[in-house]
């Protein structure tokens, strides 16, 4: 018997039938893409590079994160003096993240159940500020900015120690920033107030964003690891192969549509990309793809899971805290709702390029009789997705922290009603089963808990940056100089934010980038006439895409990782292919009926329509083909016709019909020419 047989117990032919996953697809073993995946993931998610713990040393730090996610939901339920609540939160976070993260990649310090002294030291430093402040916050509350000086130093010690923790699971460029603050704040005003301000207010590092985390994204980060334990992700690529899988550049397809359902789950750039595209890549590469396409199309997909509803980033919920709008109650059924036009609008755009670039090349799919089939696929299994219709409906209808609760034991009652021998696999670690027991309770918690570190330090983090915004007045500074900048035209002043929300957002992750526009360039947007809906989503869309825009784009490195590609040349192809990701933002912010702002249902089924359209005809004059090669000339006036109808107006949407109607029908006039000929 053949080896492979031997070790699977399966021919490869009977393996693929199952999976869609097997050896000769795409010449590597399962154990050498789960190997080729972890390493993606450390270097480019600072999330997998963490310490190593074995036997009794692992029991015990899974049981401090468990006890943490407990922790978080016990206060939610049970809360205490928001400066008390948030300084244990923090406190907490910020001791393990020094327990989970080494100070560097450096194999040395991830040896088995290893900490350094230098930690512990930290972590214990760390521990007395955070704890100082909680059992003494009434003192602290009375006495205001009048601190002792052992109070100025803990301040102090605390936020080096917050912003090392920082650096440790998010990166450094945040820490860059937050420092650059810091040290402005110093020469506006003095040490004590600045800490005072920093610390000890809930202004500062237990500020806004941490009350967003503590309040709303723990409980949906915790929904989320219940959910990936249903099994839905698996679901999620099952379905976009039934649905794509056999169209023309059906793997590309796959990739953008399970992108788009994953990260409705997950919405993490580089964790997406990583985790569908060990799937999708190679599937791409095999059917004809360039190595840098398909990881730009898995980069720029994934990229779009964190403006995709129901869950989204973390940002979005922070959005809550920042969007007024007059006569609405703004929460996250709101936000969320509003974010569903922009985000199809992305995806259609990707979809588009994909399939152009597939017909440009020849590229054909997947064979039908090797995937699965929709309505069975659908009636065996689509009651995984009741958990995620339970959430919008009572998103809806109640409060979020109800909604996320109660999506989450609805998981917890899926998942014990559903024994899965699964088509698609993505980690060949585990079982085959998706029951949820104790053991795997156990794991959602603690894997929640895990994913609540690098936002809740985040949070934090940029906690810093908002107070020394508000209490030093830059942020009116910045707002002046903008609209100074701008002469008062909306689209230069968009034009503004968006490179600063990109150069930003290359190294500041979106929460922390999400928060410095929402409070500095949001409001010159809001202060020029855009809804504050509109406005927000704006710096939201354009703090996003920066994962995929070069020179510093992680979500396109890491795709390019699992394509043996250019990371640039990805990065390039994956902002391209996230075109819309540019555009879309500027269609909000010019016309409001994309978020449902002042507007009738007519306006919004015209301005999708047009926007559909243009956004292929731009795809059209990217790729440089539509029913045959497009001349230079064809395409400015097929990529003029598509701004047009993108750009809000009656006269602008005629133009860009006629010219990009035009060019189709001269394409298609010229193919029927040459078939005759």
């Amino acid at each position: 018997m053949p080896e492979f047989e031997k070790k699977y117990k399966k021919t490869p032919h009977e393996l693929h039938d199952e999976e869609l996953i097997a050896k000769d697809d795409f010449g590597e073993t399962p154990e050498e893409i789960e190997k080729n995946t972890t390493a993606v993931l450390e270097k480019y998610d600072r999330e997998a590079n963490v310490r190593v713990y074995k036997g009794i040393s692992r029991r015990i730090v899974r049981l401090l994160f468990v006890l943490f996610s407990l922790y978080a939901v016990f206060l939610l339920f049970y809360p205490g003096e928001i400066r008390m609540e948030r300084a244990s939160f923090v406190g907490l976070i910020v001791l393990l993240v020094f327990v989970n993260f080494p100070a560097t990649r450096n194999a040395k310090l991830k040896k088995v159940n290893f900490i350094p002294w230098y930690d512990i030291i930290l972590m214990a430093l760390g521990l007395v500020s955070y704890l100082y402040f909680v059992i003494n916050y009434r003192t602290i509350i009375n006495r205001g900015i009048m601190l002792t000086q052992l109070e100025v130093w803990l301040g102090v010690i605390g936020i080096l120690v917050t912003l090392e923790a920082c650096r440790r699971a998010v990166g450094l460029p945040i820490v860059v920033v937050a420092s650059a603050f810091i040290v402005f704040a110093m020469t506006q005003k003095s040490l004590r107030m600045n800490v005072y301000n920093l610390f000890y207010t809930a202004d500062g590092i237990i500020g806004t964003p941490i009350r967003a985390c503590l309040n709303f994204i723990v409980l949906f980060v915790i929904f989320g690891a219940f959910l990936d334990k249903t099994g839905i992700t698996q679901f999620f690529i099952e379905l976009a192969n039934s649905l794509a899988g056999a169209s023309s550049g059906g793997p590309a397809k796959v990739a953008v549509i399970s992108s788009a359902l994953c990260g409705m789950v997950s919405g993490s750039s580089v964790g997406n990309t990583v985790t569908t595209g060990s799937v999708t890549i190679p599937m791409m590469k095999k059917t004809g793809y360039k190595p840098e396409f398909a990881g730009a199309v898995e980069a720029a997909a994934s990229t779009g899971g964190q403006i995709m509803p129901p869950i989204m980033g973390a940002a979005a919920f922070l959005m809550v805290e920042y969007v007024t709008m007059p006569d609405v109650v703004v929460n996250y059924g709101y936000i969320a709702l509003r974010a569903i036009l922009p985000a199809a609008l992305y995806f259609a755009g990707i979809f588009m390029m994909v399939h152009l670039e597939a017909r440009k090349n020849g590229l054909t799919g997947i064979p039908r009789e090797r995937l699965p089939k929709f309505w069975p696929l659908f009636l065996r299994k689509g009651f995984l997705l009741l958990p995620l219709v339970a959430l919008v409906y009572f998103l809806m209808t109640r409060t979020m922290a109800f909604a996320a609760i109660a999506a989450t034991c609805l998981a917890m009652a899926v998942s014990m009603v559903f024994k899965d021998t699964r088509i698609v696999r993505i980690s060949y670690n585990d079982d085959q089963g998706y029951r949820i027991d104790f053991s795997r309770f156990i794991d959602a918690l603690e894997n929640g808990a895990k994913s609540t570190l690098t936002v809740g330090i985040a949070c934090a983090v940029a906690g810093i940056i908002a107070c020394v915004i508000t209490t030093t007045g830059i942020g009116s500074s910045l707002i002046s100089i903008i609209i100074g900048a701008s002469g008062g035209y909306k689209i230069v002043a968009l034009f503004l934010t968006m490179l600063t929300c990109i150069i930003l957002g290359m190294g500041v992750p979106t929460t922390a980038n999400y928060v410095i526009m929402a409070t500095t360039c949001a409001p010159v947007l809001i202060r020029m006439g855009i809804p504050s809906i509109a406005a927000h989503m704006f710096v939201f869309y354009f703090g996003i895409v920066a994962d995929i825009t070069p020179p510093v784009a992680l979500a396109a490195y890491a795709g390019s990782a699992i394509a043996h590609a250019s990371p640039m040349k990805t990065g390039v192809n994956a902002t391209k292919l996230a075109i819309a990701a540019f555009i879309v933002p500027y269609i909000l912010a010019l016309n409001p009926a994309m978020v449902f702002v002042n507007t009738t249902a007519l306006e919004v089924v015209l301005i999708v329509l047009t926007s559909l359209v243009g956004m292929f005809a731009l795809s059209m004059a990217l790729e440089g083909f539509y029913r045959g090669t497009l001349p230079a000339a064809l395409r400015i006036v097929v990529a003029a016709g598509g701004l047009m109808l993108i750009y809000p107006g009656a006269l602008t949407d005629v133009i860009g019909l006629a010219l990009v109607g035009g060019v189709i029908a001269f394409q298609v006039l010229r193919e029927k020419k040459t078939a005759r000929a």
